[in-house]
C-alpha cells in the first residue's frame, strides 16, 4: 500500500512538472482571469450609467429630473435590446464590404455548445455597457425639451446602429470582423472616437435640431445662465463616472495582465490635471473657480485619455488631461456664447470635442516602448497623426450626418420637441405624470 500511494504520489509530481501540464494550468488560469477581470469591468461601466443619471439631473432643474431619470434608465435598457439585437453583429460579425455583420444577429454566435460561445457572452456583455455610454451622451444635450417617445426611437437607432457601424471600422478585429481604421493603425483604445465623439457628434446634431431651451437666449442673442438645480449630484455623478473609468479603460484589455495598472495610473492622472486646468481656467474667464467647469474638466481629462491610455506615460497623460482641462472650459463659452447651441450639461465639449483631442494625442504622444505604437512626439513621424485625424473625420461624417438625418426624421414624422407650455412647466408633469421632489419642490416657471 506504501508503495503503491508513493507511486501514486511521484506520479503526481512528475505530472506537476511536466512542461505541457504547467502550459495548461498558466493557460487556463489566464483565461479565467480575463473572464473574472472583463467582467468586473463590465460592471463598472454599467454603474457609469449612474454616474451620467446624476451628472445630467444636476445640472438640470428639479422639473425634469424624472424625464432625466426615465431617459437613463430606458437608453440602457432599449440600447442593451437593441445592441443585442443588431448592433453586435454590425460591430464585430464578419464582413461584407466591411460595413455589414453576416452573422451573430440575436447573439447567434453565443450558441450553447458553439466553440468561443461562453467568452462570446463575456464580450457581449463588456461592449453592450459601451454601447450604452454612447446613446446616453445624447440625453444631456438634449435636456429638458425632448419627446420622450422621441427619445426612445433615437436612444435605439444610436445603439443598434449609428454607433456600431463606425465602431466596426475601428475595433471590428477584436471580434471576427476587421475594419478599415484599425488596418491603417488608428489608435482608439478604450474609446475617445469610438464611443465619446460619437455620441458627442449626436448630441450635437440632436441640440442644433431641437433648438435651445425657452428662455435660454435674450432678444439681443446674449446667453442667459439657466442653473442646475443641484451640483451635488453633479459631483457625485462625476465621481461615479471617475470610479466607472477604472472599469472602461482599464477593462478595454479584456485581459487581466500587468497593463491594467498602467493604464489606471494615465486614466486618473489625466482626469485629476482636468480638473485642476479646468478650474483654473474658469477662474480666469469667468472670475470664480466654478465648481461646473471643474467637474466638467475631471470628465474632458478622461474622455481624452481614453484613447491613448495603453500607449502613454504617465508625464503625457498629465499633459494630455491640462489641456483637456482648458479646452472644455473654452469650448463650452464658445458653443453658448458664438455659435448659440443650447448643451445644458456641456456633453459636446466633454465628449465630442475632447473626443477628438484625445484621439489626435494618441498620435502626438503614442510611445513605441509602452505599447508599440509610436506617436509624432516620439519618433513615429506624421503617418500617425495623418491616419488620427482619418479616423476623427470620417466618424464624424457618419455620426454627425446620420445623426442629423436621423432628428430631422424625428422632428417632421412624430415631432422632436414638447409644447412651450409643457417645457415651462417641466416635463416631469407632462410626460411621466409625476414630480422627483413632491412636496418639497420650490420653482419659478418664468423661462
Amino acid at each position: 500500500m506504501k508503495g503503491k500511494l508513493l507511486l501514486t504520489t511521484g506520479a503526481i509530481a512528475a505530472l506537476c512538472a511536466s512542461p505541457v501540464f504547467a502550459d495548461e494550468v498558466e493557460m487556463l488560469t489566464q483565461e479565467r482571469g480575463n473572464v473574472l477581470w472583463t467582467l468586473i469591468a463590465a460592471v463598472l461601466v454599467f454603474f457609469m450609467q449612474a454616474g451620467f443619471a446624476m451628472v445630467e439631473t444636476g445640472f438640470t432643474r428639479a422639473k425634469n429630473a424624472v424625464n432625466i431619470m426615465m431617459k437613463n434608465l430606458m437608453d440602457f435598457s432599449i440600447g442593451s435590446l437593441g445592441f443585442w439585437a443588431v448592433g453586435f453583429a454590425l460591430m464585430f460579425g464578419t464582413t461584407a464590404g466591411h460595413l455589414i455583420g453576416k452573422e451573430g444577429f440575436f447573439l447567434s454566435d453565443a450558441m450553447v455548445g458553439k466553440e468561443g460561445g461562453e467568452w462570446t457572452l463575456v464580450f457581449f456583455m463588456f461592449q453592450t455597457v459601451f454601447a450604452a455610454t454612447a446613446a446616453t451622451i445624447v440625453s444631456g444635450a438634449m435636456a429638458e425639451r425632448t419627446k420622450f417617445t422621441s427619445y426612445l426611437i433615437y436612444s435605439i437607432v444610436i445603439s443598434a446602429i449609428i454607433y456600431p457601424i463606425s465602431g466596426h471600422w475601428a475595433w471590428g478585429s477584436l471580434y471576427h470582423g476587421d475594419g478599415w481604421l484599425e488596418k491603417l493603425g488608428f489608435i482608439d483604445f478604450a474609446g475617445s472616437t469610438v464611443v465619446h465623439s460619437v455620441g458627442g457628434w449626436c448630441a450635437l446634431a440632436g441640440a442644433i435640431v431641437l433648438g435651445p431651451r425657452v428662455g435660454k437666449y435674450g432678444n439681443d442673442g446674449k446667453p442667459r445662465a439657466i442653473p442646475g438645480h443641484s451640483i451635488t449630484l453633479a459631483a457625485l455623478g462625476v465621481f461615479i463616472l471617475w470610479f466607472g473609468w477604472f472599469g472602461f479603460n482599464p477593462g478595454s484589455t479584456t485581459t487581466a495582465d500587468m497593463s491594467i495598472g498602467r493604464i489606471a495610473v494615465t486614466t486618473n492622472l489625466a482626469a485629476a490635471a482636468g480638473a485642476v486646468t479646468a478650474m483654473f481656467a474658469a477662474w480666469m474667464l469667468l472670475g470664480k473657480p466654478d465648481a461646473s467647469m471643474a467637474l466638467n474638466g475631471v470628465l474632458a481629462g478622461l474622455v481624452a485619455i481614453t484613447a491613448p491610455c495603453a500607449d502613454v506615460s504617465p508625464l503625457s497623460a498629465v499633459i494630455i488631461g491640462a489641456i483637456a482641462g482648458v479646452i472644455v472650459v473654452v469650448s463650452v463659452l464658445f458653443i453658448d456664447r458664438v455659435l448659440k447651441i443650447d448643451d445644458p450639461v456641456g456633453a459636446v465639449s466633454v465628449h465630442a470635442v475632447n473626443g477628438v483631442w484625445g484621439t489626435l494625442a494618441a498620435g502626438l504622444f503614442a510611445q513605441e516602448a509602452i505599447n508599440g505604437n509610436a506617436g509624432l512626439f516620439f519618433g513615429g513621424g506624421m503617418k500617425p497623426v495623418m491616419v488620427q485625424l482619418a479616423g476623427i473625420g470620417s466618424v464624424f461624417v457618419w455620426a454627425f450626418g446620420g445623426a442629423m438625418l436621423l432628428f430631422t426624421l424625428i422632428k417632421v414624422t412624430v415631432g422632436l420637441r414638447v409644447k412651450r407650455e409643457e417645457e415651462i412647466a417641466g416635463l416631469d408633469i407632462g410626460e411621466h405624470g409625476m414630480e422627483a421632489y413632491s412636496g418639497f419642490q420650490i420653482f419659478t416657471t418664468e423661462n
